[in-house]
């Protein structure tokens, strides 16, 4: 979330006070509701931060070429780059069994269809008019809904902690989408 922005600013990219405030809120909000008990930050979770760059650098990516492609065609060659390079990977650092492909056959579909196609293309043309960061924070909010679909669907639970940590992800979109603008001149 935090990281679009600043990455935007090394670009060139000016970045409105509502963006730096909801960002601000929302990084919070996900520092709440990833810690662990006695505010414990996991070794992991350095992979996760440097994770977030390379998707902080997809976002804005996506950002500059989505108003200068068709989103549809730049959707489908992301999917493409994606899958030849997953590919590779695998048989350089896998071992690769039939009977394990099929039997995950149905959560690799699951996740490449919804998850991969209609997620990502719909990311692809919201951000053809949306600005990279506010779909940063939209983007974020991941977390929150995974969260709530783990109580609901899994009857997993969250400390409070973690309900204010959606709470404040949720407010910290709000403010960067909603911040004041400078109004229209009127027209006469």
């Amino acid at each position: 979330m935090i990281i679009v922005p600043l990455l935007g600013l090394l670009i060139g990219q000016k970045t409105g006070l509502g963006i730096w405030l909801g960002a601000s809120l929302a990084v919070l909000g996900m520092f709440l509701l990833s810690v662990g008990e006695g505010f414990q930050v996991a070794s992991g979770d350095w992979l996760q931060l440097a994770g977030a760059f390379v998707w902080g650098v997809h976002v804005l990516l996506v950002g500059f070429f989505a108003g200068r492609h068709d989103p549809l065609r730049l959707a489908a060659v992301q999917f493409v780059t994606c899958a030849v390079i997953s590919l590779l990977l695998a048989v350089i650092f896998e071992e690769i069994q039939l009977d394990a492909i099929i039997a995950a056959g149905p959560a690799i579909l699951y996740g490449g269809l919804f998850g991969v196609a209609i997620g990502f293309t719909l990311q692809v043309v919201a951000q053809k008019d949306a600005i990279a960061s506010h779909a940063a924070i939209i983007l974020s909010l991941e977390a929150v809904f995974a969260a709530i679909a783990g109580a609901w669907l899994l009857g997993e639970s969250l400390a409070l902690r973690g309900y204010f940590g959606c709470a404040l992800m949720f407010s910290g979109m709000l403010l960067a989408q909603l911040w004041p603008k400078k109004p229209a001149p009127l027209a006469h």
